[in-house]
Order: structure tokens, then sequence, then C-alpha cells
């Protein structure tokens, strides 16, 4: 983008107001063509909901806002509030608008109409968090690893029970089909899982919704007839509303999660959960701010994977949290002793150095 210097405007800004009286369509000409000229590069993003407990508004957004501003680009943030159609207007309000780069993140498909206009009109897109069909690139953590993690989680679990998991009694659980991620997810955590001759007793539906989870876990605990060694959960959200079951039962059994939530780093303290995937999301926001800085300064993007598409993938290390690691989730900012440490954890936060 070409570079205009103060005393040039103002120079031009004199020329102008000398012409005023006889080419006016001239100045109106100039003067647009150094607006343009000076105008930063927009950064177009759609977030996809706004829900207690997960992590947009409070963590992604205004990362995300600081980043691109430091770096010179105008960030215009917007929230889909789960809500399908209000995606697609946002959208098309934003691209009517003008933006160098759409960063999405889809919510139940309503991206992938978005990154189909928006390519239509020669706007770069990259999918955030979540795959998108059709996205020029994709940044998220590495998702197959996620899941393979999960399973270790749950193996571990079961090992420290002295349970072998080809007998045990495990309840699969996993997110919603409609979020690409799910499916990653899920295969990770079935390599780990599968190799170790592990089998599932129930198969739930898959969802995100916590309030869903602990309903389809019901009908899977009373399937099984209340045999539960273990629960293959794919988040911390999910997983917080199948332990309040297993509580309600008096069972205690090793339950996989992700996203080291504040419910989910409690439920891990107290030996609930046996471990979380910490996913910090400073880390995601800064890999995809290079992408955003490669495209509109035109730059390189780099990628070290490629989805089954061909979608280069940028794709960022996740870090499993036992009890003895929540402390490092503290110390990186992304929990707060008040609001992990109440009543019924203190006990556990003064055990694990959480302080």
């Amino acid at each position: 983008m070409k570079k205009i210097h103060v005393a040039s405007l103002s120079a031009l800004a004199a020329a102008s107001l000398l012409l005023s009286g006889c080419a006016p369509s001239t100045t109106t000409e100039e003067t647009t063509s150094a607006a343009e000229e000076t105008a930063a590069p927009r950064a177009c993003v759609i977030l996809p909901d706004a829900d207690a407990g997960t992590r947009w508004e409070t963590g992604d957004r205004p990362a995300l806002e600081a980043g691109l501003t430091a770096a010179g680009f105008e960030a215009d943030i917007q929230n889909a509030l789960a809500d399908t159609a209000k995606y697609a207007t946002i959208a098309d309000a934003q691209l009517a608008k003008g933006c160098g780069v759409m960063l999405l993140v889809d919510y139940q498909g309503a991206g992938v109409a978005v990154a189909e206009k928006a390519k239509a009109a020669g706007v770069p897109v990259i999918a955030y968090d979540r795959p998108i069909a059709g996205a020029d690139y994709y940044v998220s953590f590495d998702n197959f690893t996620v899941g393979a993690l999960q399973g270790q989680m749950i193996l571990d679990g079961l090992a420290a029970a002295g349970k072998d998991p080809k007998t045990a009694s495990i309840i699969y659980s996993s997110g919603d089909p409609a979020d690409g991620n799910a499916a990653m997810f899920l295969n990770g955590a079935l390599s780990v899982l599968d190799a170790a001759g592990a089998k599932a007793a129930f198969t739930m539906e898959g969802t995100w919704d916590g309030a869903k989870a602990g309903t389809l876990f019901e009908q899977a605990f009373t399937a099984v007839g209340g045999k539960v060694d273990a629960v293959l959960a794919p988040n911390d959200n999910n997983a917080a509303s199948i332990i309040a079951i297993l509580d309600k039962n008096g069972l205690t059994v090793p339950v996989s999660g992700q996203d080291a939530s504040t419910a989910g780093l409690q439920n891990v303290l107290l030996g609930k959960q046996y471990a979380t995937v910490y996913k910090p999301f400073k880390v995601q926001v800064e890999a995809a701010l290079k992408v955003v800085n490669a495209i509109l300064t035109g730059g390189t993007v780099e990628a070290n994977k490629t989805l089954d598409d061909g979608t280069p993938y940028i794709a960022v290390d996740p870090i499993v949290v036992t009890a003895d690691k929540v402390k490092d989730v503290v110390a990186n900012g992304d929990a707060k002793v008040e609001d992990l440490c109440t009543a019924d954890v203190a006990d556990k936060c003064a055990e694990f150095g959480v302080n």
C-alpha cells in the first residue's frame, strides 16, 4: 500500500481549495484517492456466540482486536449470537463495507455460505478454530492430537483404577457433528482407545450442549445398567453435566475434557475429571494474526499441516492439564484463583499449589 506523508496531504488539501471554483469533480476524485490510500486494511471477524462458558467474547475478541489494531489494521469484529441468520447478515454488511480478509469461526455450517461469498468477492478466508469448507486457510489447535490426549486420559485413568481397557465399560460421547472439529477430536481419541483394545459400552449422540449432554448421559447410564468405568467426554462443559449425573449416583470415574474452563479445572482438582486439554487461546490468536498479516501485506503463509480437502492448516500444539498442572493455567493468566478456589475446592487448591 502506498504511504502518503502528512506534508503531501497538506499540499493536496491546499491545491484542492484553489481548484474548488473551477474543477469540483477533480477535487472529489483527488480527495477520495487520498482517503483510499490512507485507509487501513480491514480485517472482518465473525464470532459464533456469546454463551456463558465460551471464550469468544472474553478471550478471543479482545486479543484479536488488540493484535489487529497494533498491526495497523482496522478490526471489524461481530458476534452471530448463536444465530445462523444473523451470521449471514453480519457477513453481508461486512463485505458491503469492504474486507481485506475474513476470519470466521463457524456456527452450524453458516460459515460455508459466507466463505463462498467472500471468495467470489476476492476476499481471502481464514477458518478460525473450526474448519469451513472452501476456506483458504485453517488456524486451530491440532484437533486430532486433542482427541488423542483425551483418549490417553481415559487409559491413564483406568490404569490408575486398576482396570483393563479391554473389559472396561466406557461410555463414548462427542461434540456436535455439525462442527468439523468434533470428528477430528473423536478420531484422535479412537486412535488411542482402539489401539488399546477399548470398546464403547454405549455411544452417545454428539452435542456441545452441556444440558443435553447430561440428559443423553442419563439415558446411557440406564442403558448400561449403571456400570460405568470411564466416560470419553469431548469438552469440560459436557463433562460437567456428565459428572453431575455420576455424583448423583455416587460414582467417580475417569472423565476426559478440554478447554481448561473454570468448572473443568475445578473438577480436575477434585478428582472428578481425570484431566483437561488446555488450549491457550492467545497462542491461537497469535497464529491467526500472522496469517492475517501475511495476507494483508503480501507475505507468505506457512502451514504445518493440511486438511483432507487440501486446505493449509496452521496447527497449534495443545497441552494436557492434570491436577498438578492447574497452577500453570493460573500462572498464564487463563484462570483466576478466586474463581477456582471456592469453598468446596479450597483444600485441593492448597494441596496442588493453586494460589
